[in-house]
C-alpha cells in the first residue's frame, strides 16, 4: 500500500462525515434560548440551514417593543447558500474516499476549519448588528443597552437571559471536525505510541 493512500477505517469515517454533512440539513444547526420569569417554558430560536425555526413569530413582537429588526428567513443569503455548502462538504467527503489520499484529507480539514472560522464571524456580524441596530422610535428604550445575543454560552438581557448553543445539526458539524482531525492525526501516524 502506497504511504499516502488512507486506511478502510478512514474512508469508513469519512463515509460517516459524508453522511453527518447531509444530515445537517434536515435538522436546526442552532439555538438560541430564551428564559424569563414571564415565559417560564422559555421561547426557542432554531438556526436551520435554510430557515429560522422556533418561536419567531413570538420573539419579533418582543424585539418590537425594543427597537430590534423582525427576524425572517428571506432576508438573510446564509440561508440560501448555506444547503449548498454543506452539500458540497457532503460530496467532498464521499470523493475523498476514492481519491483516498491523506494530504487531500488534510487539505479538506483545512479549508473546513477556515470555513467554520468564517461562519462564525459572519454569526458574530449577524448578532451584533441585530442587537445594536435599533429603532430610535421604539417604545422601550434603555440608555447604552444592546441586544447582542452571545455567539455561544450565557448572556442577561434585561430580565432575558439568552442561551446560545449548539443544535443537532451544529453537533454533526462538531461531530465532523472531529472525525477529520482523528482520520489526519492516524494516516500521518501523529498518536503518542504506547510503550
Amino acid at each position: 500500500m502506497e504511504k499516502s493512500k488512507i486506511s478502510v477505517v478512514s474512508k469508513v469515517m469519512l463515509l460517516v462525515v459524508a453522511a453527518l454533512f447531509i444530515g445537517a440539513l434536515f435538522v436546526p444547526m442552532w439555538q438560541i434560548q430564551l428564559d424569563a420569569p414571564q415565559y417560564p417554558e422559555g421561547l426557542v430560536l432554531r438556526l436551520h440551514a435554510n430557515k429560522i425555526g422556533g418561536d419567531v413569530e413570538i420573539i419579533n413582537g418582543l424585539n418590537h417593543y425594543i427597537g430590534m429588526a423582525t427576524l425572517h428567513s428571506e432576508n438573510f443569503f446564509e440561508f440560501t447558500v448555506l444547503p449548498y455548502i454543506f452539500g458540497g462538504l457532503g460530496l467532498i467527503s464521499m470523493l475523498l474516499i476514492f481519491i483516498a489520499n491523506k494530504k487531500a484529507v488534510l487539505g479538506f480539514l483545512i479549508f473546513y476549519i477556515l470555513f467554520v472560522v468564517l461562519a462564525a464571524i459572519d454569526f458574530y456580524r449577524w448578532n451584533y448588528e441585530y442587537g445594536h441596530n435599533l429603532d430610535p422610535n421604539a417604545a422601550i428604550k434603555v440608555p447604552g443597552m444592546a441586544y447582542q445575543p452571545p455567539l455561544i454560552g450565557y448572556k442577561q438581557m434585561l430580565n432575558f437571559g439568552a442561551y446560545s448553543i449548539p443544535d443537532i445539526g451544529g453537533w454533526f458539524l462538531i461531530i465532523c471536525g472531529l472525525l477529520l482531525l482523528f482520520i489526519v492525526l492516524k494516516e500521518y501516524q501523529l498518536f503518542p505510541k504506547r510503550k
